[in-house]
């Protein structure tokens, strides 16, 4: 009997220690392959004087909504300061990359798109040549299951820190289908065409919410 218990003991440390090693080679990998990406985005960016995280803005801004374009939540998003946000978007503008206009229900609002110039950087960095090449080596399979397991995980992350997903809008609990292309945001009660439903959202709550 107290073999047993022993042995039980012994299997639930193993259990815990394999788990915490899987978990910090987890957080090793991500981190190298963040460098790696971090310094491809350096050699693009450098021909127009970009660090990488004014490269990670002008991508985000150009997957997001009219009611993610904004300061506030390329803040939320990056967890960057207000002044490190507003520097970073202040060398986009003056760069040509992105332009600002007012809200037309509220003026204190500011929405932030991405012109011509920047989509062209962009078409040149997102995705970075060598995700391209060895993402295309990898089975559709081990891609699917990959992307699941990175989101998933990063959902966890996000709720536990209590941030806000940032989340397809197609997919959210408040996006109802109405037409052929036609969509409506039922927190917002506005109308939303197709492509805004294929675009991130900060105010995005899981189907499953309740």
């Amino acid at each position: 009997m107290m073999l047993d218990v022993e042995i039980g003991f012994v299997k639930l440390i193993s259990i815990r220690y394999n788990g915490i090693m899987n978990a910090m080679l987890l957080q090793e990998y991500i981190e190298r392959i963040s460098r790696l990406l971090d310094s491809e985005a350096r050699l693009v960016g450098a021909e127009h004087n970009l660090q990488p995280i004014q490269l990670n803005a002008l991508h985000f801004l150009r997957r997001s909504n009219r009611y993610s374009n904004t300061p506030q939540a390329v803040t939320e998003f990056f967890c960057l300061t207000k002044g490190t946000v507003s520097q970073t978007l202040t060398v986009l503008q003056s760069k040509g990359f992105i332009r600002k206009s007012s809200d037309k229900k509220d003026g204190r609002v500011v929405h932030l798109s991405v012109t011509r110039a920047g989509e062209k950087l962009l078409e040149k960095a997102m995705p970075s040549p060598t995700m391209q090449r060895v993402w295309g080596e990898l089975h559709e399979g081990k891609q699917n299951s990959s992307v699941e397991g990175l989101k998933q995980l990063l959902l966890a992350m996000q709720r536990v820190n209590g941030m806000k997903a940032f989340g397809v809008c197609g997919t959210c609990r408040y996006n109802r289908k109405t037409g052929a292309k036609k969509f409506f945001c039922e927190l917002t009660q506005e109308n939303l065409d197709e492509e805004e439903s294929e675009l991130l959202c900060r105010e995005h709550q899981p189907q499953n919410t309740l």
